[in-house]
């Protein structure tokens, strides 16, 4: 089964944050964004030692088998391989790695980051890509100096790309829906879930807000 017939419309696609919280704290959350509706898990994590992170993954990993969910590792191949996720999702140093871990990995899902580039995600599809990301679509509190992607981009690659669209940067309930009329398949959120108190009703209001064109 691919990526594209397992991933539904208007799907809310959580990264974790990248905050001091205590591995404790981090995997509540993610529990409360899987409780909540989030359709796929991004475990993104640059600061903790491999060990520790190993540890939070494969927590991750069963919350995500638990909850039939889809578990995706950032930039780390070995670690996503380690811990049986479904995938892990590139950035922009790593395309190079794609079509030798197609081969080594060809059940192993594969997301790119293109940023505000068709071209680059053309590129990424033809070398084995599953999806691809492109953003920051708004203005992003997480990354306030990413680069701005306009959503005629996402109207674009909806139009020319086979593969499943997500968008990033800024999403909130206020304006995801505008992201998926442009033809995003799925919304990714940072601060938009997990820099609320209540991760379960901000997740969970996403997933109205996108299943009710907004209303």
């Amino acid at each position: 089964m691919t990526l594209a017939t397992r991933w539904p419309p208007r799907t809310v696609y959580a990264v974790t944050p990248e905050t001091e919280r205590t591995g404790e704290r981090l995997l509540d959350s993610v529990r409360a964004a899987l409780r909540g509706g989030a359709y796929v898990l991004q475990y993104r994590d640059k600061r903790r030692p491999y060990e520790e992170r190993r540890e939070l993954a494969q927590a991750m990993r069963k919350l995500c088998v638990a909850y039939a969910r889809i578990f995706i590792v950032n930039d780390d191949i070995a670690l996503a391989q380690e811990v049986g996720a479904d995938g892990v999702h590139l950035g922009k140093e790593d395309l190079s790695e794609l079509a030798q871990l197609r081969l080594r990995a060809p059940n192993l899902l594969v997301g790119v980051s293109c940023y505000n580039s068709l071209a680059r995600a053309e590129d990424a599809v033809t070398h084995g890509a599953d999806y691809v990301a492109f953003g920051s679509v708004f203005p992003s509190l997480t990354k306030p100096q990413a680069v701005p992607c306009d959503l005629q981009v996402i109207r674009d690659a909806y139009r020319r790309l086979p593969v499943p669209i997500v968008a990033i940067g800024g999403i909130t309930s206020q304006n995801a829906r505008q992201v998926i009329d442009a033809g995003a398949h799925a919304v990714a959120v940072i601060s938009g879930i997990f820099g609320h108190d209540d991760v379960e009703s901000s997740t969970r209001l996403l997933c109205q807000r996108l299943a009710n064109n907004g209303n």
